[in-house]
């Protein structure tokens, strides 16, 4: 698991559900005071970060109205320059107390610049975390290089071990011997000692301090067989060719259902037979993963559903967003040209029976 994140012995722990997790993971680093009480994230980030962020605001006396503080697009953009990013904690670090952000955006498919991030927060004096949700297994990351505070990833999007599947934390080693606060329990103690029973903890270093209750052997089985397989490759292999991928993707979907110069593709066009796709996700391969987030001129409620029955294992995000994710672990060129045929289909079939 630490290769696949960049992560030193020591710095990864598998245990509990993301979000529990980020609970954990704020216990010590968010430590708001009266002049550092704020938390930095992107605007629409995954809401059950948002309520773990505004949730630990409240815990400690703080209201999450002035306590959180957002980066959002410019007007006519769907994503966030890392210049605003940058420009945001310069404004305001001195009074922000952790910087959180996605790797990659759950909506738009976004892949940040940790490291510049990172360093701008360091900079400010911040603690600087990030949801890897969307980008463990996804992209390639380094997150002992880049020098990130905590992270946080689940296990069943591009790590394939289904839904509820065991989460992961990741913390720098530079705080294995810090008297940060955290919650304990006897997994977290060394195992020499963990059975003799003395009410003594004698805590493991490192990201093992967070460990709480023992894990599941049932949720180990479907993620050990999972990073068996990522064991036999790489991830700049595995990038290699999702950056293939989604150019292809891409080039299809512009060339089959161009970008109306004059109108956004926001759901809200009645014309079933003339559609138009806005791509929300970075055209600068380097700056996304292999998700692309679709979004169409008209409502895609039955298009999701005539995708649904042709097989194509995607999602919606209404009113006009499908992401299509063609995970280079086991996608190919063809499923993506496939893809087309069936979306063409699927277009025909809402066009046929709203369209008349």
């Amino acid at each position: 698991m630490a290769k696949l994140v960049g992560g030193q012995p020591g710095e990864v722990a598998i245990m509990n559900g993301l979000t529990v997790n980020l609970h954990l993971l704020l216990i010590s680093f968010y430590r708001p005071t009266p002049t550092r009480h704020k938390i930095l994230c992107e605007s629409k980030a995954f809401p059950s970060d948002y309520y773990a962020f505004a949730s630990q605001m409240r815990l400690h006396g703080y209201d999450p109205e002035t306590s959180m503080i957002f980066v959002e697009p410019r007007k006519g953009e769907y994503t966030l320059r890392t210049e605003d990013i940058l420009d945001k904690i310069e404004a305001e670090g001195e009074s922000i107390a952790v910087v959180c952000f996605s790797g990659v955006q759950y909506y738009t498919g976004q892949f940040f610049d940790i490291p510049t991030i990172t360093k701008a927060g360091h900079e400010k004096g911040c603690y600087v975390g990030w949801d890897l949700a969307h980008a463990a297994g996804n992209v390639e990351l380094h997150l002992h290089d880049w020098e990130v505070d905590f992270a946080c990833w689940c296990s069943y999007k591009y790590m394939n071990s289904s839904a509820g599947g065991l989460a992961s934390i990741f913390i720098h080693e530079k705080h294995k011997n810090t008297d940060l606060p955290k919650l304990e329990g006897w997994w977290g103690h060394k195992y020499s000692t963990r059975f003799q029973m003395n009410n003594e903890h004698d805590p493991i270093p490192g990201a093992y301090h967070y460990r709480i209750s023992n894990t599941p052997g049932l949720l180990c089985a479907p993620l050990k067989a999972s990073l068996e397989i990522f064991n036999k490759t790489s991830m700049p292999e595995i990038k290699a060719k999702s950056k293939l991928l989604t150019a292809y993707l891409e080039m299809r979907i512009k060339n089959k259902y161009p970008k109306d110069p004059k109108h956004i593709a926001d759901g809200t066009s009645t014309d079933w037979k003339h559609v138009h796709v806005d791509i929300l996700t970075p055209a600068d391969i380097n700056r996304r993963g292999a998700q692309l987030s679709l979004s169409f001129s008209i409502n895609i409620t039955h298009v999701f559903e005539e995708l649904e029955k042709r097989g194509v294992v995607c999602d919606e995000r209404k009113p006009s967003v499908i992401r299509i994710s063609p995970a280079p672990l086991y996608c190919s060129f063809e499923d993506v040209h496939r893809f087309m045929i069936y979306l063409d289909e699927a277009l025909q079939a809402v066009a046929n029976n709203l369209g008349r």
